[in-house]
């Protein structure tokens, strides 16, 4: 002990003396006045300058160890150490325990528990472990949590739910001098008759038939048929499939991991029916039929397969965490418009990466280099998913709070037409309550949910420093 308080005055006397040499012009910086690998800072509050210690150090110039079993802390994944006797013996601690996130497990929560161990997902879904929890990728046209439900219904093609107004399409073909019209509300299943499909008419170079289902629904399939017209068989034999949420912006489907649209093969005659399956599934209120190519001319009786989006959500009320916290939502599907560096330092950087409910450590959350309300953080949640909440919170930047309190919520579903959440009676944007403190979690329902690929928080309203952690809510629907 004698001998290292005589260490600690030489390198008080060292430091004195720097700063005496230093301070005519302030350089104190110039030659490095911290220990144990601190960062010197100038232009910082009142002081000279500070020292940003490595972890386990501590003191003026880093020139201490911190003491104690919790410092530094040895629990992994986040996990909070807790002193459970107060026997000391000097400085030093008897005793610690770890207390894990959900998820984690051993003395030290250096073990993440795989959830995928009793293979939950059912119907040949695979497993996937996260942290705290798992999600399962369904096989079409299994839905739900463990991919035990099977979204088959026939929506109303064949059955008349889908009425006549609800299909449209881009041309008509009318035979036998005018008399005769092969219109789009004909298209049904095994639909009976003279005339008794949907055909196209022959100067349409760009044909295609629509349905409207009204509200959003899961199409997992589509059940296809031609026709025979004055005695020749008309079908389709190769189509594509487009799909929209307002009937102006549509998206064809591309199999999982494609860039290119995909193709379909249909039908081989006028009357067997062909299934194709939608893997995975299409959430959507418009559904578009485009052929390509046809065996004599573009004609088509159909079926549509799916469910309702409400009747098959992987959770009751649809409330899931969508993965910020459990890290579904991996680091690449996190950006933001900027990022702040406390004092310039690149080690102090609050990356969109961070921005995850209830992360710990010197940097555990999102800010942007300018407090200001062009700043936003966005999640791409690689597919089409039913939002009904947000989880935020704040963080501290040494020792100094931070929060945001107000926000607003924009959502796209190809990432360049956003549309921001608007109150459901005025048609303004809605501007979320958010946080009062640094670490209280707030949640705000969306009203009605939304559908979206993209997400983006844009903070309103801030404490200090826009700085954000947050959790999404929803579901796969």
């Amino acid at each position: 002990m004698i001998r290292l308080g005589m260490e600690i005055k030489v390198s008080l006397a060292v430091t004195t003396l720097l700063l005496c040499l230093f301070s005519v012009r302030g350089e104190y910086c110039k030659v490095n006045l911290c220990h144990n690998g601190g960062t010197c800072v100038t232009g910082v509050g009142d002081d000279p300058f500070i020292c940003i210690c490595a972890d386990s150090f501590a003191g003026d110039t880093c020139n201490l160890t911190e003491t104690g079993p919790c410092s530094p802390n040895p629990c992994k994944n986040d996990g909070s150490c807790e002193v459970i006797s107060p026997t000391r013996r000097g400085d030093v601690f008897n005793e610690y325990i770890c207390k894990c996130q959900p998820g984690f497990e051993g003395a030290h929560c250096q073990t993440n528990v795989n959830d995928c161990v009793d293979q939950p997902c059912k119907n040949g879904g695979m497993c996937r472990d996260l942290d705290g929890d798992y999600t399962c990728q369904c096989l079409s046209p299994y839905v739900g949590k463990q991919c035990q439900l099977r979204c088959i219904s026939l929506l109303g093609m064949e059955g008349g739910a889908i009425v006549e107004s609800q299909i449209t399409s881009s041309s008509v073909h009318y035979g036998i001098l005018g008399l005769q019209r092969w219109g789009p509300e004909l298209a049904r299943l095994n639909n009976q008759g003279i005339v008794n499909a949907w055909t196209s008419a022959a100067y349409d170079k760009n044909p295609w038939i629509e349905v409207n289902m009204q509200k959003t629904m899961r199409l997992t399939g589509i059940i296809t048929q031609g026709a025979s017209r004055m005695g020749t068989a008309e079908y389709i034999k190769a189509f594509k499939v487009a799909s929209s949420f307002d009937g102006k912006l549509y998206t064809t489907y591309k199999a999982d991991g494609q860039r290119r649209d995909k193709v379909f093969v249909a039908n081989i005659d006028n009357e067997s029916t062909k299934t194709n399956l939608f893997d995975p599934p299409i959430v959507a209120q418009y559904i578009r039929i485009i052929p390509v190519v046809c065996r004599k001319a573009c004609t088509l009786r159909m079926e549509l397969v799916g469910c309702e989006l409400n009747v098959y959500s992987n959770t009751a009320g649809c409330s899931a965490s969508l993965g910020m916290k459990s890290r579904l939502i991996s680091d690449g599907q996190l950006t933001a418009s900027s990022t702040y560096r406390t004092w310039g330092i690149d080690s102090f950087t609050w990356h969109p990466q961070f921005a995850r409910l209830d992360k710990q450590g010197k940097t555990n959350a999102w800010s942007p280099a300018r407090s200001n309300r062009s700043e936003w953080i966005q999640v791409d949640l690689e597919k089409t998913k039913r939002l009904t909440g947000i989880i935020t919170q704040g963080a501290k930047d040494f020792g100094v709070v931070q929060f945001v309190s107000v926000f607003k919520v924009a959502y796209s579903n190809d990432g360049e037409s956003w549309r921001t959440v608007k109150e459901p009676d005025t048609g303004n944007d809605k501007l979320f309550q958010g946080n009062l403190d640094n670490n209280t979690h707030r949640k705000n329902l969306f009203e009605p949910p939304f559908y979206a690929r993209f997400v983006r928080v844009i903070p309103w309203e801030w404490h200090e420093r826009i700085t954000l952690r947050m959790e999404l809510l929803g579901c796969d629907d």
